[in-house]
């Protein structure tokens, strides 16, 4: 087997394990506020050939692939694909506005999706940080890229909510809020 070969098995493998250990991440979280379905289905696109193949040839185990691809191409086919497909990313709710001169806007997402995408933040944060995950980490990137964010003006108050929240009072605090008060229509969203 040459070298080519060895590398992209190797990446293959790699790339399975960090995708698969991040949707049962985000399954747990999604399962600890009652999310059941959202959970099962989070990101089973990255396991289609258009975005699985992008995740082994670019592969670094420190970031995820498709930033890799997006340096190489000038985009990522694989991040086209998979925000053209999953819901809970807030690219998925991008469109022109009525009046064409406004540019693109964010539709307002439904909340279920905006805790998905939240507790996908969340999880990622987990993995790519390991033992140094502070409750922060997802505020702080978010808060880092906030001004190149196309968000809906409610979903990025909910958003923010929750991220500002889970910095300041924990997860476990978070979770509660999102499935008693959230989840159940209390939150005027």
């Amino acid at each position: 087997m040459n070298a080519e070969k060895k590398r992209l098995l190797k990446n293959g493998w790699g790339h399975l394990k960090t995708i698969t250990t991040h949707k049962i991440a985000v399954m747990d979280e999604c399962f600890k506020v009652g999310l059941y379905k959202q959970g099962l289905l989070h990101d089973l696109s990255k396991y289609t050939p258009e975005e699985f193949r992008t995740g082994v040839y670019f592969f670094q185990g420190t970031r995820s692939p498709n930033a890799a691809e997006k340096e190489f191409r000038g985009y990522s086919k694989a991040w086209l694909h998979h925000k053209g497909r999953n819901k809970h990313h807030f690219e998925y709710w991008i469109d022109l506005a009525p009046n064409r001169e406004d540019g693109l806007q964010g539709a307002k997402m439904p909340v279920k999706y905006v805790i998905e995408m939240f507790l996908d933040r969340v999880a990622a944060a987990k993995i790519y940080h390991k033992n140094d995950y502070t409750d922060c980490h997802a505020w702080n990137y978010y808060n880092m890229n906030k001004q190149y964010i196309t968000m809906h003006p409610d979903t990025r108050k909910l958003l923010e909510r929750l991220l500002k929240m889970l910095c300041r009072y924990g997860e476990r605090r978070t979770m509660s809020y999102i499935r008693n008060v959230v989840l159940t229509g209390k939150y005027k969203y």
